[in-house]
């Protein structure tokens, strides 16, 4: 599909040593310059998402979780699950006693932070500098400070209230009690000296001494019943990455606790389906991808969980065959009633680099909510996630909240193969939206033929409970055309989330990537 030169937008950035695409220029800088002094994809993805730490602060942290996919030529894909997990004596019993039915806001959503030891790890197995190195970007502009970017500024200000009511997130997020301001030059000292601590020590000073003490002692104090030893219990997991194939291409992604899951039903179900048919941006395929994405999001509620207490086999919900009935299911001419738990037999920063080498990694790392809980340690300026809003409280649920258990989890990397090598290395940010945003880019790239950055520019649209909630760039026909199949449409007061996909093309050998517009970030090789 050929750009229109005369309309609004950009090209995709094509190079052929390196390439990184994040949500900052910032951050995109930290991963081409660690590219360029001999790092690898895993060094520069390091070097990347340490920055946004600091840089893109309501997005992403090191009080957060991540997840990466790493593929190597010649090699199968590595996954590493560096989700953390309720305290050891958390208690489903003890929260319904005191009449909770959710987790809320509370402060049980806080979980043991995953991300450095997930950091630690794919520096250990694929990258070539350590912590040491690749986090001195990241304190240089903690200490020294760094300009607020518009979309930034705009997600600050919107948290501004959350980070009023708890000490630590006003004394070290807010400045004269209010967010920082587009090009506002803004530091974080304590944070800085936390960064410092980490590259001189490693990850295990995160979870043991000082910092883990600081951590514990913050939630502790507000009824969390993690402990310091929860946090010297942590350790994340190499796991094996699942997959399904669309016409030739196969979507990877983490199994769960993650929800990639869903991605792969969801474009089980389409390949019933000729999606290359419709129109990219009409109201028919809109109305198609809602539909499965209801379906596939119900299979989500009812069976995802950490994977050691499902009770169905992710092979079952990946079966072929189930996905054909659950297609069987869809009026492609009117919104239609779904089962709520179809069985079988029956906020976040991503960004992807690939290096001269063709390892490529798909890495995204997540607080959650805008700025996690917004509860922040007073000495070391750790924002802590609330990943734990995640579980439910509902009895006899494979995902209820309980002791040392991951909750289910929305980030997820992901990654396209075709005849074993990577295609793709591309993400989508934003909460639940994420596989609807994967299954997109896969059917406007391979579907469309759409170049990376179309396929991230395209319009996204999304439901909420019994709306349908569509961007401003959606047209009015496309609107028309849902409100007469059954949606009630609505426009959304935010974008669905923020894209970053670099692609290789092994014939030619150019990495062409993109870089989501809803974001400040960019692509950018060398």
């Amino acid at each position: 599909m050929s750009r229109d030169f005369q309309l609004p937008g950009r090209s995709p950035v094509i190079a052929c040593e390196g390439m990184a695409a994040t949500s900052h220029p910032l951050a995109t800088l930290a991963a081409v310059e660690t590219l360029r002094a001999g790092g690898t994809a895993a060094d520069a993805a390091i070097a990347a998402v340490a920055t946004l730490c600091v840089v893109e602060p309501a997005m992403t942290g090191i009080g957060g979780d991540c997840y990466s996919l790493v593929s190597k030529p010649g090699k199968p894909v590595w996954g590493y699950n560096g989700s953390g997990r309720a305290g050891r004596k958390a208690s489903f019993e003890t929260l319904r006693a005191k009449g909770m039915t959710e987790i809320g806001a509370s402060i049980h959503a806080v979980t043991v932070p995953g991300s450095l030891d997930a950091w630690e790890a794919l520096l250990k197995d694929h990258g070539r500098f350590g912590l040491d190195r690749n986090l001195q970007t990241a304190i240089k502009h903690a200490e020294n400070g760094f300009p607020v970017a518009a979309r930034v500024a705009w997600d600050w200000k919107r948290n501004e209230a959350k980070l009023k009511n708890d000490a630590g997130a006003s004394k070290h997020y807010l400045f004269n009690g209010q967010a920082p301001k587009e090009g506002d030059v803004v530091r974080f000292p304590a944070l800085a000296q936390t960064l410092k601590t980490l590259a001189a020590k490693g990850a295990r000073a995160f979870y043991e001494g000082e910092l883990a003490d600081d951590m514990a002692q913050t939630i502790g104090g507000k009824g969390s019943f993690i402990d310091a030893e929860d946090f010297a219990h942590h350790r994340g997991d190499i796991v094996t990455p699942i997959s399904t194939n669309y016409k030739g291409l196969d979507l990877v992604e983490i199994p769960p606790n993650g929800q990639g899951l869903v991605a792969l039903v969801m474009l089980n179900i389409l390949q019933n389906f000729d999606v290359a048919a419709l129109d990219p941006y009409g109201a028919e395929r809109f109305h198609l991808m809602l539909e499965v994405a209801r379906i596939a999001y119900a299979v989500r509620d009812t069976h995802i969980a950490d994977e050691a207490h499902m009770r169905t086999p992710v092979a079952d919900l990946l079966d072929k065959g189930f996905a054909k009935k659950l297609a069987g299911l869809i009026d492609m001419n009117k919104r239609v009633q779904l089962p709520k738990a179809p069985a079988p037999n029956s906020d976040t920063i991503y960004l992807s680099v690939v290096d001269r080498d063709r390892t490529a990694v798909s890495f995204i790392n997540s607080l959650y909510s805008g700025f996690g809980l917004g509860v922040c340690t007073e000495k070391s300026g750790i924002m802590l996630t609330n990943r734990g809003a995640c579980f439910t409280l509902e009895p006899d649920h494979p995902n209820t909240f309980g002791p040392d258990k991951r909750p289910l989890h929305t980030i997820i990397p992901g990654m396209t193969l075709r005849d074993g090598r990577c295609d793709m290395s591309m993400g989508v940010m934003g909460g639940a939206y994420q596989p609807m945003g994967h299954v997109q880019i896969v059917n406007n790239v391979l579907d469309y033929g759409m170049d990376v950055q179309q396929a991230i520019d395209c319009p996204r649209v999304f439901y909420e409970g019994e709306q349908t909630l569509v961007e401003s760039g959606t047209s009015q026909a496309t609107i028309e055309g849902l409100a007469a199949r059954g949606h009630t449409v609505v426009k959304a007061d935010a974008p669905w989330g923020g894209s970053q996909i670099v692609r290789i093309d092994w014939e030619r050998g150019v990495l062409t990537g993109g870089s989501d517009a809803r974001k400040d970030g960019l692509a950018l090789g060398y």
